[in-house]
C-alpha cells in the first residue's frame, strides 16, 4: 500500500525528471495542470503496455510462446507427426513448431548440437538424452503378395530361417543392427541379406518386387497397401519414444513433453495420421 507522503514524494521526483508541474495544489484541492493533463493518457499507455510485457512474459515462462524444433524419425513421421502436430496447435496455438523428417544418425546429431529440442525416434536408448516411452507396435514380419506364409496369422522369426532379407545398410544405425544380430542369434540363424536400403519406401518396394523379406512395425503398413503382406512376428513389440536433451531448460520442450504424454494416455499414436 502506498502511503500519502510516499506518492508525494513520487509525485515531486517525476515533476522533477519532466521538469514541469503535473498538479495544482491549492485550499480548493489538486488538479491536473495542462502538462499533467497531457502527460496522463501517455503515463496510462506506458503502465498498460508493461502490463502487456508481463504478460508475455509470464506466456514465455509457461512454454506458451516461443519456437520448437521437433525431429521425427522417417519410420514414425507418417503416423506420429500429424496428431503430435494437431495437438499442439489446439493447446498451445502461439507455440511455433518446426518438423523436420530425418534418419537416426543425424536426428542423434540435431538433439546433441541443439539443432532439436525434441525428437521421435526408436529404441535403443542413447546415453546422455531423456527419453519416455509414448507408444508400442507389433513387430512384423513383411512378405511379398503371394508368399506361402502370408496367410498366416502369426509367425514366429526361427520359422524365417531360409527366407532371404532385405534390411537397412550398418552404417544406419550401429545399435541397432546389433539388437537385430542378437534376435536373429536367439532365433538360431544369421539372415541371408540380399539387399540393403536406408529408407522403409525402398524395403517395402524390394519386398513387393520378392526380392527378399524384413521386419518393420505395424504402422509401417500405412506407407504400402500393395503388394506386401505383414505378418505379426510372436512376442516381438517396437516402442516409440520422444527424447530430448535433459539440459534443455526451454520451458516450450516441458510443456511440449507434458502435452504429449497426456496425449499418447487417450490416443494410439500407432494408428493415427
Amino acid at each position: 500500500m502506498i502511503t500519502q507522503q510516499s506518492l508525494s514524494q513520487q509525485i515531486n521526483a517525476m515533476e522533477r525528471i519532466l521538469g514541469a508541474k503535473l498538479f495544482e495544489r491549492d485550499s480548493r484541492g489538486t488538479r491536473l495542470t495542462d502538462i499533467g493533463a497531457l502527460f496522463l493518457p501517455e503515463a496510462r499507455a506506458v503502465l498498460d503496455r508493461a502490463d502487456e510485457a508481463v504478460a508475455v512474459v509470464g506466456r514465455a515462462v509457461r512454454g506458451e510462446t516461443g519456437q520448437l524444433r521437433l525431429a521425427f524419425l522417417a519410420t514414425t513421421a507418417n503416423h506420429l507427426l500429424p496428431p503430435v502436430v494437431r495437438a499442439a496447435r489446439e493447446r498451445l496455438p502461439d507455440l511455433r513448431l518446426t518438423t523436420e523428417e530425418s534418419t537416426i544418425g543425424p536426428l542423434v546429431e540435431g538433439l546433441f548440437d541443439g539443432r532439436y529440442d525434441l525428437a521421435f525416434t526408436r529404441p535403443p536408448r542413447v546415453p546422455g538424452l531423456a527419453a519416455r516411452t509414448i507408444a508400442t507396435e507389433q513387430v512384423c514380419v513383411v512378405l511379398p503378395h503371394g508368399h506361402p506364409l502370408a496367410d498366416r496369422t502369426e509367425l514366429t522369426l526361427s520359422e524365417l530361417a531360409n527366407e532371404r532379407w532385405v534390411m537397412t545398410p550398418r552404417s544406419s544405425w550401429e545399435p541397432w543392427h546389433r539388437a537385430f544380430d542378437e534376435s536373429f542369434r536367439a532365433a538360431g540363424f544369421t539372415p541371408d541379406i540380399v539387399a540393403r536400403d536406408a529408407s522403409v519406401q525402398g524395403l517395402l518396394g524390394l519386398v513387393a518386387a520378392g526380392v527378399g523379406i524384413t521386419r518393420l512395425g505395424w504402422s509401417a503398413h500405412n506407407l504400402r497397401r500393395t503388394g506386401v503382406v505383414f505378418v505379426p512376428l510372436a512376442g516381438e513389440a517396437l516402442p516409440t519414444e520422444m527424447v530430448w536433451r535433459p539440459d534443455n531448460t526451454s520451458p516450450g520442450l516441458r510443456r511440449m513433453v507434458d502435452l504429449v504424454t497426456d496425449l499418447a494416455a487417450t490416443t494410439d499414436l500407432t494408428t493415427t495420421g
